[in-house]
Parts: structure tokens; sequence; C-alpha cells
């Protein structure tokens, strides 16, 4: 039997316990009187900046920054055409990344009692390091599946072995058709009520890294 052209795909997927937490929150302020909602936006916004320079020295936070005021003011309209007084609005957004889940869950709860400051989200990720070493031993899982899937074709038609040609990422063969990246993480949390404790209790799901690779290899 001439050789045989194999081209074939190999997958591997880890789910693993997210590292780092970067959080998206901001402090907003509302009033009619202009200088009084500064000021209170200011206020609640030093005050987080002094909670997470504590955090970020005790080594619970690893990064976090913090826009300017954002002021702006509008005159919502009554349904009876009325126009009512100016009101004016605040903002200040702030983000935080943290390496301490208990942390981090302490410090949301504290905020709960401020009517000023909103969590928007919540992002789980890996270290770089991590991240790295995962992709690594991903990557040589898929080859490895590759390779057992080809010579089990090559198998089935009564051929000894298999010679590999060209590896790549999925999309990336020659003359092959471009594909979407080959790995991919799903950064997800959930935030609920605890009302046995009073505060909140934040559960990240796991993140899913996943890696694929396509290879031709020569049967004979």
């Amino acid at each position: 039997m001439a050789d045989i052209l194999i081209s074939v795909r190999g997958e591997a997927e880890q789910r693993t316990a997210p590292e780092l937490a970067q959080v998206s929150a901001s402090v907003a302020t509302e009033g009619a009187e202009r200088e009084d909602v500064v000021a209170r936006a200011s206020a609640s916004a030093a005050s987080m900046r002094e909670r997470l320079d504590v955090l970020h020295g005790h080594g619970a936070v690893t990064a976090w920054s913090s826009g300017t005021t954002s002021v702006w003011s509008d005159r919502p309209w009554e349904p009876d055409g009325r126009a009512p007084e100016l009101r004016h609005q605040a903002t200040i957004a702030f983000t935080a990344t943290f390496a301490d889940v208990a942390a981090l869950g302490e410090w949301v709860s504290t905020l709960a009692d401020d009517a000023t400051v909103r969590i928007a989200h919540v992002e789980w990720h890996l270290s770089p390091a991590t991240r790295t070493r995962i992709e690594r031993e991903l990557a040589t899982t898929a080859v490895g599946v590759a390779v057992s899937r080809a010579s089990a074709y090559a198998a089935a038609l009564g051929l000894a072995s298999v010679e590999p040609t060209e590896i790549a990422d999925v999309g990336l063969l020659s003359g092959a058709d471009a594909a979407p990246p080959a790995s991919a993480f799903a950064r997800t949390a959930l935030l609920a009520a605890d009302g046995a404790r009073g505060g909140i209790d934040l559960r990240p799901t796991e993140i899913v890294v996943s890696a694929a690779v396509e290879g031709r290899f020569i049967a004979r």
C-alpha cells in the first residue's frame, strides 16, 4: 500500500481554581448641591483608597487604581411636564486585583454598608506563571492526542508507523482556513448575599483552559 497522508486534531482541557480576582467598583453620589455631591464622593473614595492601600501593604491586593472624579448634571422631567430642580452626580471608578479571596470577601462586605459604593463585576484569572505552565502542559498533551489518533488510523489501515510532517495550532496548517485561537479562558464569578453572616459570599467558578493542535502524518 502506498504511503497515506493522515490529518488529525488533538485537544486537551484542564479546570483550575482561579488565583486572582479583578474587581471593578465605583463611588457614586448625587444631590441638589454640586459641592456637596463632589465632597461626599471624594470622602468615600478617600476611605476606599485607604483600605486598598492597607490590603496592598499586606499582599492581599497585588495592584489597584482609581480614576478622576466625573461630575455631570441633569434635569429629569416630571410626567406632568414640570421641570424639577437640577440634579448633580459624581462618580469615581476603581479597579483592584486581589490575590486573597478571603480578603476580597471581607473587603466587599465592608463596602456593603456604604450606599455610595457599587461593585460592578469580578473577573477571575490565573497568575501569568500558572497560565504559562498549564498552556505548555496542555500543548504537550494535545500533541500526544494527535499522535495517538494518527497511529490508530494507520493501524486500522494495516500500516505500522506514522511520521509527523506538520504540527500547528488550529487553522495554521499549510493550506488550512483561518480559525479562532486554540486556547481560551473562561472567567466568571458569583456574588451572593449571605444573610446568616450579613455579608457577601464570593464563589468563583473554575477557569477552563483548553488547547488544540492539528497535525499531518505520513502513515507507512
